[in-house]
């Protein structure tokens, strides 16, 4: 599995809901706080302004476009930011189960919109990659995601059997589709494991690591899978990735041995030897030193990842 697969699967992205919106003439809807999770939306028809709490400017919206807000903050869609808008609650909340919501009548704005929950406690993982606003807008980028957006619009608007998990499946297309694009647009302008994605060599040995995390990976031999001299390797991965190769591969290790913990009855001997530990100790040492707390506390739920670890979590600021 590739190493935005493998983070995205530790993260559980879940969706919460999918939904159409169709307006008529001037309106503006007010959205609260995403409560941490990542919402997704695609202009299908018309044009509005997006603006979000504490982000610099507002964004105008027209068809085609894509968006990602991954902050969680208050946002709001408007013809006219100016307006007063009516709370998003009182437009969306009977669409529990999925449709279109319509707001003057319909005919001139339409969109459809996913909703995001990240599970586990590293959300910040692939969250701090991101700025409050991902905007995807380039021909590229709407022919790449059209056809998702106009079926999961079909299917809400349909309502056929079946069409529950249509769109679940169609939602989680959408958000892939858009980190890729992303990915792809922002090549060479950013530091961390999802930016170094873009770069063929490094991409290659974080490959390598993510298919394989017990083997005993060594400087060398990762520098050999991408081609390179161990020092200009060592150098490259450091200003791609914003860490060593080796301690990118630690805190893996440690994000693969935390959900485990979490998530499985695995007891530490079983955990340690599968993620390349020869015992339970130089496990648990490890552990510690990434996560703040032994492994036996951090299973009981005493989580105490200290703040500079936590930057460290495949995360480069």
């Amino acid at each position: 599995m590739d190493p935005l697969s493998n983070v995205l699967s530790l993260l559980k992205p879940r969706n919460h809901l999918s939904a159409g919106f169709e307006a008529g003439g001037a309106w503006a809807i007010q959205f609260p706080d995403q409560q941490g999770g990542i919402k997704c939306g695609a202009i299908v028809s018309g044009e509005c302004w997006l603006s979000v709490e504490g982000s610099a400017e507002p964004v105008r919206l027209q068809a085609g476009d894509c968006f990602l807000l991954p902050s969680g903050r208050p946002f709001r869609l408007a013809t006219d930011l100016g307006l007063t808008p009516v709370a998003a609650s009182t437009i969306f909340s009977p669409l529990r189960k999925g449709g279109i919501a319509t707001l003057n009548g319909g005919g001139d704005f339409s969109l459809v919109s996913s909703r995001f929950g990240l599970s586990g406690n590293h959300a910040d993982i692939l969250l701090r990659m991101l700025p409050p606003i991902v905007l995807l807008r380039d021909e590229a980028s709407q022919a790449a995601l059209r056809w998702s957006v106009e079926r999961m619009m079909q299917e809400l608007r349909e309502q056929q059997p079946g069409g529950y998990l249509v769109v679940q499946h169609l939602a989680h297309m959408i958000l892939v589709q858009a980190l890729r694009l992303h990915l792809a647009e922002q090549s060479g302008n950013g530091v961390g494991w999802l930016f170094a994605l873009a770069d063929r060599q490094m991409s290659v040995a974080m490959n390598a690591m993510h298919d394989d995390p017990a083997r005993r990976w060594t400087l060398q031999a990762l520098a050999a899978r991408a081609g390179m001299s161990r020092s200009t390797f060592a150098q490259r991965f450091k200003e791609t990735v914003g860490t060593s190769p080796m301690e990118y591969l630690a805190h893996w290790r440690m994000l693969l041995a935390s959900d485990r913990l979490e998530n499985s009855r695995d007891p530490i001997s079983v955990i340690a030897p599968s993620l390349g530990y020869e015992s339970e100790a130089a496990f648990s040492t490890a552990f510690k030193r990434v996560m703040g707390c032994s492994p036996r506390q951090y299973s009981r739920g005493q989580h105490a990842v200290s703040a500079a670890d936590e930057e460290t979590l495949l995360v480069a600021d």
